[in-house]
């Protein structure tokens, strides 16, 4: 099996391409200047990746922007901080402002001219207008669950991929590789339908951070550390070395 096989490589965005941590960490700096016992980055990521995927599994409905501003307001709870509507609402609003891997860019703009490139997200579309900006606006098409109604790790979303891809590129499962950090959103749903999976491990095999652990054991067929390896291996089986 090698990375070329694919003609349609489909992505997750947020801790696959922008450094979601990073700008969640920062957007939260405001919350946690006023606590009179911060987390550390590592525990408030933590708390984010439960706080996240339970107010997506019961607002699946909300935008993206209006649910991490529900997000934000379960976490200053839980911290003791005192209810701020603005400051949920700029974080809700910060995802334009979340920076792009520095691998990122570069690694798309080779990728895109062998391959189809699809993002599924869990953004809705307003908000990702900025990231896909960081990103060098690579896509052929950007499915949010905004347009699904739903949020990964639901089925539907993957579902929804699979129409999309049959009905705009005659594309079948065979066809696609799709590209993922988090197991817990993307590797899990994924697998259970039958695509073939592509790890990149941007924690390098520690747990934690910002996305919640899998239910279940899943094996991704290939892993990377970074979309720099990735592309490493696919200009390796180009030049028929891999």
């Amino acid at each position: 099996m090698r990375l070329c096989d694919f003609p349609i490589l489909t992505f997750d965005t947020y801790g696959t391409l922008i450094d979601w941590e990073a700008g969640i960490w920062t957007a939260l700096q405001p919350l946690c200047a006023r606590l009179a016992d911060p987390p550390t980055r590592e525990v408030a990521l933590a708390a984010f990746a439960q706080a996240e995927s339970a107010c997506q599994a019961a607002n699946p409905d909300l935008l993206y922007a209006d649910l991490l501003a529900a997000t934000h307001r379960t976490l200053a709870q839980g911290w003791g901080g005192e209810p701020d509507r603005a400051a949920s609402i700029g974080f809700g609003q910060s995802v334009g402002d979340w920076p792009a891997f520095a691998d990122a860019p570069a690694a798309l703009a080779y990728l895109k001219r062998h391959h189809r490139l699809i993002t599924l997200t869990n953004c809705d579309r307003a908000s990702y207008r900025g990231s896909s900006a960081r990103l060098g606006d690579p896509w052929d098409a950007i499915l949010t669950a905004e347009e699904v109604g739903s949020y990964k790790p639901s089925p539907a979303n993957f579902e929804f991929l699979l129409d999309r891809v049959a009905a705009d590129l005659g594309g079948a499962p065979k066809d696609i590789l799709h590209i993922a950090q988090s197991l817990f959103h993307d590797h899990v749903p994924a697998k259970a339908l039958g695509l073939t999976t592509a790890w990149v491990d941007r924690r390098a095999g520690r747990g934690g951070g910002a996305t919640a652990p899998p239910p279940e054991a899943v094996a991704p067929d290939f892993r990377f550390t970074s979309m720099a390896e990735l592309v490493a291996q696919h200009r390796a089986e180009r030049r028929g070395g891999a």
